[in-house]
């Protein structure tokens, strides 16, 4: 299994170990860190947890596409069902936590590399950073409870952040509350070598520093304004013709239109409970639906199978969608809601 799981000194550590991989989070890593955590609960020698990985491109790059797009694409979409299942049951776990749950995160930080990290308690950036939420490129929705963590950030940046896979630095990471403190990555042996001894996480504010400026707080009045419009329609007409615009346009157009469209909606609903349960409960009706009635399936198939970054969406364009659409892929599933 490619993940390191042990005690040692006062912590609890967890290790990633597919940097081949930039990490991708798979199933069986899902079972271990659950394990890990409930053995770890009660265990008064174990004062905080760290999470950490190998390699300097990524945390994690999100959650292990090969394994959906081989199950699904043969029509078995209940594996990729109990895959979310079980994770999503993970990032409640690891939100609900009752001890310290430190992240270190250099490079990308995506999917479900932000559901194992992001919801912890001491979110920890670095120079590398490069964290997003990209999953409308492949046919998904901001999921592992990201459309909670989108909900949350200021203003309307949700729904910008969601719908356009914009990737935040260190600076945006922590305006948008993704990230808690930006220590510099030489820093962080030292910091590990620290908690491994006291396991008080003290250490950590007292080695943040203030990262560069970013670029995310000189768009947010324009984001604000734009991305409050109830459609994607009417903010797609909105985007100025300057060149952010064109990106941000250029973004979203890429992106399925189905999945933008439930985006929008999902960081909506999420902003409306504030609760991460409830967060996953409306994630889970739409990815179980994804592979079967979505574009999941051809998203990764353009994205990481064949690579012609040409995906054949069910639906043309963003206008294309809607609300009875979106209503379908977000009403309780045949099965029931997910339980966490």
């Amino acid at each position: 299994m490619s993940i390191r799981i042990r005690k040692i000194g006062r912590i609890g550590q967890i290790t990633l170990q597919r940097p081949e991989a930039l990490n991708a989070v798979t199933y069986e890593m899902v079972q271990a860190i659950e394990a890990a955590l409930d053995g770890w609960r009660d265990d008064g020698d174990v004062a905080c947890v760290l999470i950490d990985a190998d390699g300097h491109k990524a945390f994690s790059a999100g959650g292990d596409l090969q394994f959906m797009y081989d199950t699904a694409s043969k029509g078995d979409f209940d594996a990729g069902r109990r895959f979310w299942r079980d994770e999503y049951r993970l990032n409640a776990k690891i939100a609900a936590y009752p001890k310290p749950y430190v992240a270190l995160c250099q490079g990308f930080v995506m999917g479900g590399g932000v559901g194992v990290s992001l919801h912890g308690s001491h979110r920890v950036v670095g120079e590398s950073s490069k964290i997003a939420m990209p999953e409308c490129a492949i046919g998904l929705v901001p999921d592992v409870g990201g459309s909670l963590l989108l909900a949350r950030a200021p203003g309307r940046l949700g729904e910008y952040l969601g719908t356009t896979g914009y990737r935040m630095n260190a600076s945006d990471a922590i305006v948008a509350g993704f990230a808690d403190h930006f220590i510099p990555e030489a820093d962080w042996p030292e910091l590990t070598e620290i908690l491994i001894e006291t396991g008080d996480c003290a250490a950590i504010t007292a080695r943040a520093r203030d990262p560069e400026d970013g670029p995310l707080m000189a768009i947010r009045a324009t984001v604000d304004d734009l991305f409050a419009k109830e459609t994607l329609a009417e903010i797609l007409a909105a985007l100025p013709g300057d060149e952010w615009g064109g990106k941000t346009q250029s973004a979203i157009r890429a992106a399925s239109p189905l999945s933008a469209a439930c985006t929008l909606e999902l960081v909506r609903r999420a902003r409306a409970a504030d609760d991460i349960r409830a967060a996953l409960k409306q994630e889970y009706r739409f990815t179980s639906r994804s592979a079967s009635e979505g574009d999941f399936v051809e998203g990764i198939r353009a994205a990481i199978i064949d690579k012609d970054r040409n995906p054949r969406w069910r639906h043309g364009r963003d206008e294309d969608v809607t609300a009875e659409m979106v209503d379908a892929m977000l009403a309780e599933p045949p099965g029931g809601d997910i339980a966490l």
